[in-house]
C-alpha cells in the first residue's frame, strides 16, 4: 500500500513502501551524463527510477538534499564556492537565463551564476507531479515548470 502526499517546499512526497534506498554516488553517475539543462529530463527519469521523490537544490553552493521513501533522506556535498544570492529577486531575467540553459547554450556553473544573480535561493523537482520550482530567498515561487517526459 501507498501512501502519497503532494510535494511542495514544506510537504514532501512519501511513499511507504520496502525499497531500497539510493545513494549520493548512484545520483553523482546519473548526473554525469548531464552536460546541459537539454538532458534534465533524462537526468530526472534516471534518478526516479533509483527512488529519489524529491529533492531540493542550493544555489549558493550547490549542494543537494534528496528524499526518498520512509523519509529517507540524504544530502551531497558542496559543489562550488560559495555565490552570493541577489537579494531581489528578478524574474524576468531568470525566464531569460533559464531558457537559454534549457536550450543548451549554457553549462550548469554558468547557470547557476545566473541564477544567483536574479535572486533564485533553490530549485525543488518533485517527482510525483514531474515539476520543477524554482524559489527565491523569501521562500516565493518564481516559476513552476512541468518536466518533459
Amino acid at each position: 500500500m501507498s501512501i502519497m502526499v503532494a510535494c511542495n517546499s514544506t510537504n514532501r512526497l512519501t511513499i511507504k513502501n520496502k525499497e531500497e534506498m539510493f545513494t549520493v554516488e548512484q545520483i553523482k553517475a546519473a548526473h554525469s551524463k548531464v552536460k546541459s539543462g537539454a538532458d534534465f529530463p533524462a537526468y530526472i527519469q534516471d534518478i526516479k527510477k533509483l527512488g529519489v521523490t524529491y529533492y531540493e537544490t542550493f544555489v549558493s553552493d550547490g549542494h543537494t538534499d534528496y528524499y526518498g521513501v520512509n523519509d529517507y533522506k540524504t544530502s551531497s556535498s558542496a559543489k562550488y564556492d560559495t555565490l552570493q544570492v541577489a537579494d531581489i529577486s528578478n524574474i524576468e531575467q531568470f525566464k531569460i537565463d533559464i531558457k537559454a540553459h534549457q536550450q543548451g547554450k549554457t553549462d550548469y556553473q554558468t547557470f547557476c551564476n545566473d541564477c544567483a544573480k536574479a535572486g533564485l535561493e533553490k530549485w525543488a523537482v518533485c517527482m510525483e507531479k514531474m515539476t520543477c520550482t524554482y524559489f527565491d530567498k523569501a521562500g516565493n515561487e518564481m516559476l513552476v515548470e512541468q518536466i518533459p517526459q
